[in-house]
C-alpha cells in the first residue's frame, strides 16, 4: 500500500513514517527506484501500531526502537520496567512540586534525614566531562564503569574505597554539568595506575567531613528527587551553621557483598562540609 494509505492505516502522519524510516525503526517494504515512492505491507502495521503506542507514552526513539527489535515477551518485560522509571519519576516531581508549593507559602516540609561521616585522605582516578540532560550523563556513567571493568582497578573495600560521581553543576536540557567519575585507589599503586590509564585524572583529595543522605539501592535516582535531597542538605547545613566546601554535589555507590552483575550497589547524596 502507498504511504498514504499506510498512514491511514496505521494513525501515523507520513512525517512521521519518513522519520521512522530514516531511524530504523519501520523502512517500508519497497521503494520505488525511479520516484523514489515508499510503500508498505499490511503485515507492518502491527509494528507501526506499537510504535505510535509507545510514542503515546512519550518513549524516547532511540528506547522504541531497542523495544520493538525485541521479541514479544523481552518487550513487554522492558516496557514494564520503562514505565516503573517513568512512574517513580513522576512520584519524585510530585514531591518536588509540594515541597516547591509548600516553601512559597512559607511551610518547612519534612524531607529527607540527613547524617554525617568522616572521609579519609585518598587518592583518586578521575574523568570529568560536560553532559547536557540525563541520558547523557548516565552514558557517560557506564562508560566510566565500563572502563574500570576493562582495566580490572584493585577494589578498595568499604567507603572510602567507592565509585562516586560529582555533579560540578545542573544536568538539565538546559545545563550541562560538568560531571566528574572518581574512583579511589590505593596510594602505593596510583602512579602505576594512572600511567596505565591516560584517559584517567590523578587526583589527591584531604581528608574532610560529609552531611549526606541514603537513598538506598540502586543509582537510577530521577533528578527530581536529586533536587529534594539538595534541598534537604542545604536547609540542613543552614539550620547547623555548616557550610559546604565545594559546590559539587556527589552521588556515593557502595558495592553490597556479594557483588554480582546484576547486583545493585547502595546509593548516597553527599556534600563535602566544613
Amino acid at each position: 500500500m502507498s504511504i498514504g494509505e499506510f498512514a491511514r492505516q496505521s494513525r501515523l502522519s507520513p512525517k512521521a513514517l519518513r522519520l521512522y524510516d530514516k531511524l530504523g525503526l519501520l523502512a517500508p517494504a519497497r521503494v520505488d527506484p525511479d520516484s523514489g515512492y515508499r510503500f508498505y505491507a499490511a503485515a507492518q502495521l502491527e509494528r507501526a501500531r506499537l510504535v505510535a503506542a509507545l510514542r503515546q507514552l512519550s518513549v524516547p526513539l532511540a528506547e522504541v526502537k531497542a523495544i520493538v527489535d525485541l521479541d514479544p515477551n523481552e518487550a513487554a518485560a522492558r516496557i514494564r520496567e520503562y514505565w516503573a522509571a517513568a512512574e517513580a519519576q513522576h512520584t519524585a516531581r510530585c514531591e518536588l512540586a509540594g515541597y516547591l508549593v509548600d516553601l512559597l507559602n512559607g511551610k518547612r516540609s519534612v524531607m529527607y534525614e540527613v547524617k554525617t561521616r568522616d572521609i579519609p585522605s585518598r587518592t583518586l582516578l578521575c574523568r570529568k566531562r560536560n553532559v547536557k540532560g540525563e541520558g547523557e550523563a548516565w552514558a557517560f556513567g557506564k562508560e566510566f564503569v565500563a572502563l574500570l571493568r576493562e582495566r580490572q582497578l584493585p577494589r578498595m573495600e568499604g567507603l572510602a574505597g567507592a565509585t562516586f560521581c560529582i555533579y560540578w553543576g545542573e544536568v538539565s536540557d538546559d545545563s550541562d554539568g560538568p560531571v566528574e567519575w572518581c574512583r579511589p585507589v590505593p596510594n602505593d599503586q596510583a602512579t602505576t595506575l594512572a600511567a596505565a590509564l591516560p584517559e584517567l585524572r590523578l587526583r589527591s583529595e584531604p581528608a574532610h567531613r560529609e552531611a549526606f543522605v541514603h537513598l538506598g539501592p540502586g543509582g537510577e535516582t530521577s533528578p527530581a528527587q536529586w533536587k529534594l535531597v539538595s534541598e534537604s542538605l542545604r536547609v540542613w547545613a543552614m539550620e547547623h551553621a555548616v557550610k559546604p566546601i565545594e559546590l559539587g554535589a556527589r552521588i556515593t555507590y557502595i558495592a553490597s557483598a556479594p557483588v554480582t552483575e546484576t547486583s545493585a550497589p547502595e546509593c548516597d547524596f553527599a556534600v563535602p562540609i566544613s
